[in-house]
């Protein structure tokens, strides 16, 4: 078959073989979380709901850390009907939404994937049944739990993997060490933030993401994909090499977007990430390229509680005048051009290959 019309092939069939993957997890993850019903149920019917809220939530997302596993996984020799990729991909599924319900409430977020989110659904609750005390301390703590259970389950989800090697198991280990490392030092950098050097905020800015985020949503599932089929050393170096940065820009992507993203789009408010106070690159740029009364307004006025629209349009205003807009848009380009030439090295089938270049676009050209 001539090059033309083999690439197009290669592309249909790593299409397929994604969605049909991404059918098996989310198969998988229904009847697991059908079943932890049941098993709470016969504890008491009253905890039901927070198995239902998890499989609400798990039920939305575009299954990238499952992709990632998967496709590492084939690139390695794996085989795409194996069962136990699939579980990897319910383990990571469980493991997102944990951090996603802990990361709201830090965040105090009220929306996820254009839905309340699980504290603000258990306030609901509360609201709703008329129980007495706190709504929100109510909704709160329900959420923690959920959160608590997202991580025992998925634990209990990966431990089932029958293919399971040591290599994975240190993978996964450190994965969840690293996340939460990465969790505390975002919320360090919003406390703490504005009596640090600005000189350094880039760099700061930078290990949050690859610890928070980049290492968990692309690397340590690519890795967990060639470890479950036996990868050598050398391709799992090359791995990293790819998925590190293509995480990294895929962080700074949704950090634009927390800022500038259609709202409809992301389901989350205008400018929602300066309400939060997130301390982002685009807020490391700004605090080196705007004026001294710019960066004063910054410190004192990101994340502030009674922060208005207006003061959210001029921090917008500041991010793209002062030049931190297009600093962070030069990063993201940066480290895909640093993925893409890994990519373009890495040795692993035409088929593979086609699939990551297809994960590798879903990362980086996304409007959500």
């Amino acid at each position: 078959m001539s090059l033309p019309h083999s690439v197009p092939a290669l592309n249909t069939k790593a299409q397929s073989l994604s969605r049909t993957f991404t059918a098996d997890v989310a198969q998988l993850l229904e009847e697991f979380l059908a079943a932890k019903s049941i098993e709470v149920g016969q504890i008491t019917t009253s905890a039901v709901e927070i198995v239902n809220a998890i499989t609400s939530l798990t039920r939305g997302g575009k299954r990238l850390r499952p992709l990632f596993a998967f496709w590492g996984y084939l690139g390695a020799g794996g085989q795409a009907e194996d069962r136990d990729i699939v579980r990897l991909g319910v383990a990571l599924e469980l493991f997102q939404a944990a951090a996603l319900i802990h990361d709201d409430i830090i965040d105090n977020s009220d929306t996820r994937r254009g839905q309340p989110s699980v504290h603000k659904r258990f306030e609901a609750q509360h609201q709703e049944l008329e129980l007495a005390g706190s709504a929100r301390n109510y909704g709160m703590a329900s959420a923690i739990l959920t959160g608590d259970l997202c991580l025992s389950l998925s634990e209990e989800v990966f431990s089932e993997i029958s293919s399971l090697t040591a290599q994975a198991r240190t993978i996964f280990n450190q994965m969840r060490t690293q996340v939460m490392a990465g969790q505390y030092l975002d919320v360090l950098e919003e406390s703490a933030g504005p009596a640090y050097d600005p000189k350094e905020a880039v760099k700061r800015a930078r290990t949050i993401v690859r610890f928070k985020s980049a290492k968990y949503s692309t690397e340590n599932p690519f890795l967990l994909g060639g470890a479950l089929a036996g990868a050598s050393e050398s391709l799992m170096e090359h791995y990293s090499a790819f998925a590190l940065p293509l995480g990294e820009a895929f962080q700074l992507r949704d950090d634009v977007l927390g800022v500038f993203g259609d709202p409809e789009i992301t389901g989350k408010p205008t400018g929602g990430d300066l309400l939060e106070g997130k301390r982002t690159e685009l807020i490391a740029h700004a605090l080196l390229l705007s004026s001294p009364e710019e960066q004063d307004f910054i410190q004192t006025r990101l994340g502030a509680v009674d922060l208005g629209k207006e003061e959210v349009l001029r921090l917008s205003s500041i991010l793209r005048e002062s030049g931190a807009l297009a600093a962070t848009e030069q990063s993201i380009s940066e480290l895909t051009a640093q993925s893409d030439l890994a990519l373009s090295t890495l040795q692993v089938t035409p088929l593979a290959h086609a699939g990551l270049q297809q994960l590798s676009n879903a990362v980086t050209k996304r409007s959500k």
